[in-house]
């Protein structure tokens, strides 16, 4: 993930990416993840996301992680929050409102800094990875997760001779790849999505798929 990438998009404001609306498949599949009323979940490369509120709606306590300052602040404004933020290193936290974000690199989050983290949202983190940081990200959230937790995941698959990502093109059998040694996995749903994304047609796709996953951390 090239730092400075992503730092340089929410500066200049072109965040395509976020999803103005909180997530349709968060919201059809989340409760088949029976994450209990209480329980912490893990948004990484949160941005900005309204699925954090609406995650918090559910009685979740909600830690999202990001890199820009950018997106942090724009959070707690766009949502009427006002936050309380303290510095303990190597991240900036700001909470309001049972959501929690702290201001650094995913890659540096430790279970000391979250505690016990119940269960993962994630809809634009893994398909904005590289392929080379993919197995190192999916390592970590291992770490993160506790044994029996569970993850909603969101792909995207298309031809990636079509257009160069991010966000890129997980395929299943990386999934399968990635995750097997650590987590049980299922196949929620499959969509053909190219008319959600007319912005992608206009890179040159000529198809598109998201899949949804949820996945149980094994014990």
């Amino acid at each position: 993930m090239n730092r400075e990438f992503w730092l340089q998009r929410w500066a200049q404001g072109e965040i395509g990416f976020h999803q103005p609306e909180v997530n349709f498949y968060l919201q059809r599949y989340w409760r088949m993840l029976q994450v209990a009323s209480g329980a912490t979940v893990l948004v990484p490369l949160c941005g900005k996301s309204r699925d954090m509120m609406w995650l918090c709606a559910q009685g979740h306590h909600v830690v999202g992680v990001e890199i820009s300052r950018h997106a942090v602040e724009q959070f707690f404004e766009e949502n009427a929050l006002r936050a309380h933020c303290e510095y303990r290193p190597p991240f900036r936290h700001c909470s309001a409102g049972g959501v929690s974000l702290l201001l650094g690199d995913i890659f540096d989050l430790q279970p000391s800094a979250v505690g016990v983290i119940d269960a993962v949202y994630d809809r634009a983190s893994l398909v904005a990875l590289p392929p080379a940081m993919r197995l190192h990200y999916v390592e970590h959230l291992t770490v993160l997760l506790r044994p029996g937790g569970s993850m909603l995941l969101i792909t995207f698959e298309y031809d990636q001779q079509q257009m160069s990502g991010p966000p890129f093109a997980v395929l299943e059998s990386e999934i399968n790849t990635l995750f097997r040694a650590a987590f049980q996995l299922e196949i929620l749903c499959t969509t053909d999505a190219l008319e959600f994304y007319p912005r992608f047609r206009a890179r040159g796709l000529t198809g598109l798929q998201e899949r949804v996953y949820r996945l149980v951390r094994r014990g």
